[in-house]
């Protein structure tokens, strides 16, 4: 099994904590492209309110859901774009995707401020993409 490789140049700004690498490179594997995870549950409720870490917690959760059944981890996601609604939140998202996303296999990342997103209440947005190594990968759709 092949491992993403993950580099910071010296050049560039540090990370300062935060759970991101500069550059990714994708190992070999299946590539999977993750719908952007909100904070719905199966009802279409939204899960935490107006606690921004909870929402982040939710998509965390819906990621989950669909990389598990293939054979997938957070480990393997190899880039991931966050959109979020308020600068105030910022730090509350950083939080919850370093405690799920150590620095050691953290993806490339962007946090994108936008004005709305699907439905009102929503907070935050996680469209992550993942490699999912041909030894761990398993079609959920043949049971």
């Amino acid at each position: 099994m092949t491992a993403a490789i993950r580099y910071n140049p010296p050049g560039n700004w540090p990370r300062a904590g935060r759970a991101f690498n500069h550059g990714v490179v994708e190992p070999s594997g299946r590539r999977v492209h993750v719908t952007g995870q909100v904070a719905w549950d199966p009802d279409h409720t939204i899960v935490g309110g107006d606690d921004p870490a909870a929402q982040m917690e939710r998509c965390i959760l819906g990621i989950r859901n669909v990389l598990e059944p293939m054979g997938g981890q957070l480990s393997d996601i190899v880039s991931m774009t966050v959109y979020f609604l308020r600068d105030e939140d910022v730090p509350a998202l950083q939080k919850v995707r370093a405690a799920h996303f150590p620095a050691e296999t953290a993806p490339a990342s962007i946090f994108i401020k936008v004005p709305g997103l699907i439905a009102p209440g929503l907070l935050v947005e996680l469209v992550p993409i993942a490699v999912i190594p041909e030894d761990r990968f398993t079609d959920p759709n043949r049971g």
